[in-house]
């Protein structure tokens, strides 16, 4: 009796009333709503990272040489199409008025004279061999000689004393010392083709076989670079010296490969200076132990890159850069803000150049016009691009901001830097002249692959700052060269 009434009990426990059972259905379909909300949201960020991800693959893929900082060398096979960023100027193709001729032009002494007679009349048949010329018609023709090697014997006397009966010798010069050697001007040549025509080692060796019928080796061409680094080393100082003290200097880097591994060329160079040095790293490290920048309180002209706003100097940023970068925003995102704003800095710059050379800044009514026309342009970029929404709870770093508005950012923080020509026409528009000088070493490494070794790379580095700033400075490459071999270099005015 008592085991029935037990069961009973338990049968009542366990049934629900019609309320309880509409409430247990009722949190099952809340819970079921809260899961696929869950799922939902976890679907909605995977589809967010994935069209981040594929909008980072496409900026990838449609980034060359003529939207970006990328150099033509990246571009491959299939180049782009161009798109040039320069305006038409509307002057004639060809020699500007003004310019300098470098045609041929005769010369009062030449030194050959062949004479072509006239033996008998083309008319008549007359013998005008005795027949005195009444005029001679001039043509010139100038060639190089037959090239060939000259070599001189120094010859030193040798005496017995008739004194003390001992043996004198007479001394050689002090650059005269092996038995049998190489002069200063094959040194010079062999320098100059190797690191100011960029000619490698090998077919150096062989230019001056087959020129000379000489078998130098290519210890011998670094051995040349060699006596043109350290007789240049005066010059060098200097350079170094010059470019700390600048009122404007342009710097720029660019990666190199040094015995098979990444390492970074520093350039910093004025209208009339240049100065190269290679460093393992890209940043400060590297700019602080070629020591330029640490002592520069001029202005720098560069990429924007972060390491150069750790010193203490005033900063232009290189609108070339720019033009590409908005070029590249108008393309892949199709925003009109990128494109009006290259059309403001390019009539800025077009504004200059139709202003008279004594000009040292716009006028006043034009810098108001073109900072307020340069803040209305960011004000609609930043409608176009708000910011990022706010990270995770523990997450590491910021919310990762599109390419649009990483640009945006800088110019509204660095607006003095980005239109700093304007204001001053000392100034550059670009940073073109760091950029033509970096050009060469890099042409250095697309014909010889890498230097070997470090040693190598410096010795090259020195060379070229010293063969650029005498050009920079109107003096011949090949002599100076020689003048470094004979230890007399070319010294850099201020």
């Amino acid at each position: 009796m008592e085991q029935a009434v037990r069961y009973e009990n338990m049968i009542n426990i366990q049934k629900p009333s019609r309320a309880e059972l509409e409430k247990l259905e009722k949190a099952k379909i809340i819970d079921m709503y809260i899961d696929v909300i869950d799922h939902v949201q976890m679907l909605s960020e995977i589809v967010t990272k994935q069209s981040e991800a594929i909008q980072a693959l496409q900026d990838q893929v449609a980034k060359n040489s003529q939207n970006s900082g990328k150099p033509p060398s990246s571009d491959g096979l299939k180049k782009p199409r161009t798109k040039s960023l320069r305006t038409k100027s509307g002057r004639k193709v060809g020699g500007q008025p003004g310019h300098e001729g470098k045609t041929l032009q005769m010369v009062e002494e030449p030194n050959h004279v062949i004479e072509h007679k006239v033996d008998s009349c083309p008319h008549c048949q007359t013998d005008l061999k005795r027949v005195e010329a009444t005029d001679h018609g001039r043509r010139q023709v100038f060639d190089i000689p037959a090239v060939q090697i000259e070599i001189t014997e120094h010859r030193a006397e040798v005496k017995n004393c008739p004194a003390c009966r001992k043996e004198v010798k007479a001394s050689y010069p002090e650059t005269v010392s092996q038995r049998v050697q190489y002069g200063p001007r094959i040194h010079a040549q062999t320098s100059y083709l190797n690191t100011f025509q960029l000619i490698p080692m090998a077919r150096t060796c062989q230019l001056l076989d087959d020129f000379y019928d000489v078998h130098p080796s290519t210890a011998f061409v670094m051995k040349a670079n060699q006596s043109v680094q350290e007789g240049s080393q005066p010059s060098l100082n200097l350079i170094k010296e010059q470019l700390q003290q600048a009122e404007l200097a342009h710097f720029d880097e660019s990666g190199v490969r040094v015995e098979g591994k990444l390492h970074w060329l520093h350039s910093a160079s004025t209208e009339a200076l240049t100065h190269y040095g290679i460093h393992k790293k890209r940043g400060r490290e590297a700019m602080d132990a070629i020591g330029i920048l640490p002592e520069f309180k001029g202005r720098a002209v560069h990429d924007h890159y972060k390491s150069y706003y750790t010193y203490d100097c005033e900063h232009a940023f290189c609108n070339a850069h720019h033009l590409r970068e908005l070029q590249f925003i108008t393309d892949q995102y199709e925003q009109e803000w990128a494109s009006q704003m290259a059309t403001l800095l390019k009539n800025i710059k077009q504004e200059i150049v139709i202003l008279p050379d004594s000009a040292t800044s716009l006028p006043i009514g034009r810098l108001i016009y073109f900072s307020k026309r340069y803040d209305t342009i960011l004000e609609q970029g930043f409608l176009a691009n708000p910011p990022p929404d706010a990270p995770i709870p523990k997450s590491r770093g910021r919310p990762k901001q599109s390419p649009p508005k990483n640009l945006l950012d800088r110019f509204k923080k660095h607006k003095a830097e980005v239109l700093a020509f304007m204001y001053d026409f000392n100034v550059p528009f670009d940073n073109n002249l760091a950029e033509r000088d970096i050009r060469m070493i890099k042409i250095k490494q697309n014909v010889s692959g890498s230097f070997r070794t470090q040693h190598g790379a410096d010795t090259f580095c020195d060379i070229r700052s010293y063969i650029s700033t005498a050009r920079k400075q109107a003096t011949n490459a090949f002599s100076a060269i020689l003048d470094a071999v004979n230890r007399t270099p070319f010294i850099p005015t201020t």
